[in-house]
């Protein structure tokens, strides 16, 4: 879904999930490397017609924000990641994230644990 984006279409949705509804000149602001407002606009513009973005107006023009569920986009995002890097495995993705547990807090493995307890519940197994 985002990841068919091109990058600097997904740097603009990036931002718009970091900051809420933003204005054109907000999102110029908030970018690493500057462009035009025009520029801006313009992709913004790509993005509504996408469904990628909503356009409202407000006191400061227009003001723009993201159509899809932050939660929605990052499992997206993940799935991809788990598809292209880890030949679509999922007990890859995490066993590599699980070979970073020296960065790991004793309540974040604690939360891992509880989540593939609830993983097989569901599926009915021990």
């Amino acid at each position: 879904m985002l990841s068919k984006l091109p990058p600097r279409e997904r740097q603009i949705v990036d931002i718009l999930y970091e900051g809420g509804s933003l204005t054109a000149a907000d999102i110029c602001d908030r970018l690493p490397d500057p462009l035009s407002g025009s520029a801006v606009r313009a992709m913004l513009k790509r993005l509504e017609d996408k469904g990628f973005v909503s356009r409202a107006d407000s006191d400061r023009g227009y003001v723009y924000s993201p159509t899809v569920a932050e939660t929605a986009a990052s499992k997206s995002a993940l799935s991809e990641i788990v598809r292209v890097f880890f030949n679509g495995s999922p007990a890859g993705a995490a066993s590599a994230l699980l070979g970073m547990s020296d960065k790991l807090s004793g309540d974040e493995l604690d939360s891992l644990e509880a989540m593939i307890a609830k993983a097989r519940a569901a599926k009915g197994q021990k």
